[in-house]
């Protein structure tokens, strides 16, 4: 499913006391009557596909009602492999709009702030405010949004909703790991804040609110929202978020911010949605959700993966030891170059090793007879030594850290890359596909790092270490390594 989350402000929305301006002017003359234009999307019908849900069906209606679509809308939802998706009803062209909604329907921190519960959340995480929005709104019958709640799944196959068994369908990997720590996260947050503010205002949240639906509303966020828009860092947008993803769209760049008509009397920011590809008719559209996540952030956001092989990656994790008797003065060069104490890298199958990671490495590994290197002489300029290799006994550890490091990662697997190959000729459900392929990804990139230092170890003796290049640079030194004695 796709991701956006929206921004309403409800005062601005329920117009008050309506119904009995429109009683007195009726009374006064009935000519006045032709003032119900302002009430003609209520008694709008647009036809709608009988296949749909009726959920769905009212759904789109009430967004007909709102004037954000009409019977020239270019797309409608559909049922599709992904479950609910856009499916185009015309041909379309690449860079077409093909949805707007107003801000007025969009559901953010601004709509929280306007909203009765705005005040008690004002101090909390903007996610943790708008999940409890979510909450409310859901359990309302006169929320404006409450036909776009009866659409949303109750989960996804995100790895955060797994049950103890799927979990253990990817044991060994790092997504594990990443999804138990997020859960912990999501528990702590919701122990807090219920604690500070769900318990403390029960007139605000007359209905107790569970670990699960904060749960649900975590994962709505986690896999709806966008962060794109222009001071948007966190927004909900109904029927836009029915948007699925497709590994064919290569870029990103498909929502807008613009002002322009949201009803038949009003203008207001809108969100506009174009179609990153051309489409046929009955087709679906799609966009691209994210070019740099890796598979297992997708399976924690989104619960799926793709099946390229760069999207499956394996996060290196480095770190300058306290106990080390260099550690001031490495975390020292380390800052001054743009690192921490430590530091991440996300390796992918397929692709070179990150920028810095084996200069950071061999920082790591200095010691012994190349400490000199330390020394505040050389603090400007140590990073371009560590560029090159050092000497033979730095590159031989950083070698034989990283592969033993792999060795004992991969033995934490419970099956071999053969046997998740031949599992995935099966038909498996959509969860255990996941798993699969996640622990398989992860085990080639394991592979791909440890060939790259194990090549790495077979080239030792052709190297050229500091040592050489500083003799060299003195003219002391031959270009096939030998020592350059000079006669008086």
């Amino acid at each position: 499913m796709a991701t956006r989350f929206s921004s309403l402000s409800v005062s601005a929305f329920l117009s008050p006391s309506i119904t009995h301006k429109r009683f007195s002017l009726l009374i006064k003359t009935p000519l006045v009557h032709l003032k119900r234009r302002l009430y003609v999307t209520s008694l709008r019908t647009l036809e709608t596909d009988p296949s749909l849900p009726p959920s769905v069906q009212t759904f789109w209606q009430w967004l007909y009602d709102e004037g954000v679509v009409s019977a020239k809308t270019p797309v409608k939802p559909g049922i599709v492999p992904e479950g609910l998706g856009l499916v185009a009803q015309k041909d379309i062209s690449r860079n077409e709009v093909v949805l707007q909604v107003p801000k007025r329907l969009w559901i953010n921190p601004d709509a929280v702030a306007a909203s009765e519960i705005g005040q008690v959340c004002s101090g909390l995480k903007p996610w943790v405010s708008v999940a409890l929005f979510l909450i409310r709104e859901k359990s309302r019958d006169d929320s404006i949004w409450r036909y776009y709640f009866k659409i949303l799944p109750e989960s996804t196959d995100s790895t955060i909703y797994w049950s103890e068994e799927e979990l253990a369908e990817i044991q060994g990997t790092q997504l594990l790991s990443t999804t138990l720590g997020v859960k912990e996260y999501v528990e702590s947050e919701f122990t807090k804040v219920e604690e500070e503010i769900i318990l403390c205002n029960k007139q605000l949240f007359p209905t107790p609110i569970t670990l699960d639906e904060f749960f649900w509303a975590f994962g709505i966020l986690r896999s709806r929202a966008f962060s794109r828009l222009r001071n948007q860092n966190l927004v909900v947008i109904p029927l836009a978020d029915l948007i699925n993803h497709s590994a064919r769209v290569t870029s990103e760049d498909h929502a807008w911010e613009i002002k322009g008509a949201a009803g038949l009397f009003s203008w207001d920011t809108l969100f506009s949605l174009r179609s990153p590809l051309s489409v046929k008719a009955g087709e679906q559209i799609f966009i691209q959700y994210d070019l740099k996540k890796s598979n297992a952030e997708l399976a924690l956001d989104y619960g799926f993966i793709e099946p390229k092989a760069e999207r499956n990656a394996y996060t290196m994790t480095l770190e300058i030891s306290e106990s080390d008797p260099f550690f001031g003065d490495k975390l020292d060069i380390a800052e001054s170059n743009g690192f921490s104490e430590t530091v991440y890298f996300d390796i992918f199958l397929d692709q070179s090793l990150p920028q810095g990671i084996i200069p950071y490495l061999r920082l790591v590994a200095l010691g012994g007879s190349d400490a000199f290197l330390l020394e505040s002489i050389f603090r400007n300029s140590i990073w371009g030594h560590l560029e090159l290799p050092v000497s033979r006994a730095n590159e031989e550890h950083i070698c034989e850290v990283v592969r033993d490091a792999c060795k004992s990662a991969l033995a934490g697997y419970p099956t071999t890359i053969e046997e998740d190959e031949k599992l995935k000729e099966a038909n498996l459900d959509s969860r255990l596909a996941i798993a699969v392929g996640i622990r398989e990804g992860e085990k080639k990139v394991l592979q791909q790092i440890d060939g790259i230092f194990k090549d790495r170890e077979l080239e030792l003796d052709q190297l050229e270490y500091y040592q050489e290049r500083r003799l060299k640079d003195l003219g002391l030194c031959g270009e096939q390594g030998e020592i350059i004695f000079w006669e008086s």
